[in-house]
């Protein structure tokens, strides 16, 4: 892991900046202190990521912390370690899906968690009505054979749109990596465009979070599991 600032080492009060045990004396060191889930794989807070690579570094920090290296060490030893597990832990788990990862890196930029509400793409409006309406005469009776059909072909629709919808968030991801990379931007518009790529990627992900939900509705209605697709293409 790198990090920029430093800090002391409890134990011997030598310098530590984005290690995970101190130069010094190799005792271990609270990640958490410095660390968001992208340093702590030492990454840029980038969403191209090498799914593999994340992999096997999440293993190697896995294994450095595990709980049978650490049974002969003090109680203050052990305690980091299970602490920097968990943030390996969850670090990992939210950087591997590339939506929760879109949604971390808007939190960090943003200096807040803040729930994206779902809302409807402006031009699905008229149907997204249709489709109510279709939901609530469902519900309101037994579905016949036409009434499956056009809620299942609904879905099916609306499954189609909320790929493309996860398409547009990569290319907009591509897009914020080229300027996290400093390339094509000069340093009077970066921060416009920044504001600009993060509105893109919180409207995208609301109009996402909407089709989920309507999704699932629909699935619910024709008597199937509901489900949240997400891609597993490495990005």
């Amino acid at each position: 892991m790198t990090g920029s600032s430093r800090d002391l080492c409890w134990n011997c009060r030598s310098e530590v900046g984005g290690e995970y045990f101190c130069p010094q004396c190799v005792k271990v060191q609270p990640a958490s202190v410095w660390s968001d889930y992208f340093s702590v794989f030492g990454l840029p807070r980038k969403l191209g990521l090498d799914l593999d690579e994340l992999q096997r570094t999440f293993y190697d920090w896995s294994r450095k912390f595990h709980p049978d290296f650490f049974q002969q060490a003090t109680p203050k030893e052990q305690a980091i370690s299970l602490e920097n597990s968990a943030l390996v832990n969850t670090a990992y788990r939210t950087l591997r899906d590339p939506i929760a990862r879109v949604e971390y890196l808007i939190a960090l930029e943003e200096g807040a968690v803040k729930e994206i509400p779902p809302k409807a793409p402006l031009d699905l409006l008229e149907e997204m009505l249709l489709v109510q309406e279709a939901l609530e005469a469902a519900k309101a009776s037994a579905l016949d054979g036409e009434t499956r059909k056009r809620l299942a072909g609904e879905r099916d629709r609306l499954m189609e749109r909320r790929r493309a919808e996860e398409d547009r968030l990569r290319e907009v991801s591509g897009e914020w990596d080229t300027l996290v990379d400093g390339r094509g931007h000069t340093s009077g518009d970066r921060e416009n465009v920044r504001r600009k790529l993060l509105d893109k990627m919180k409207g995208i992900l609301a109009a996402r979070a909407y089709l989920n939900t309507v999704i699932n509705d629909l699935s619910e209605a024709l008597g199937e599991e509901t489900h949240t697709y997400v891609s597993h293409r490495r990005h």
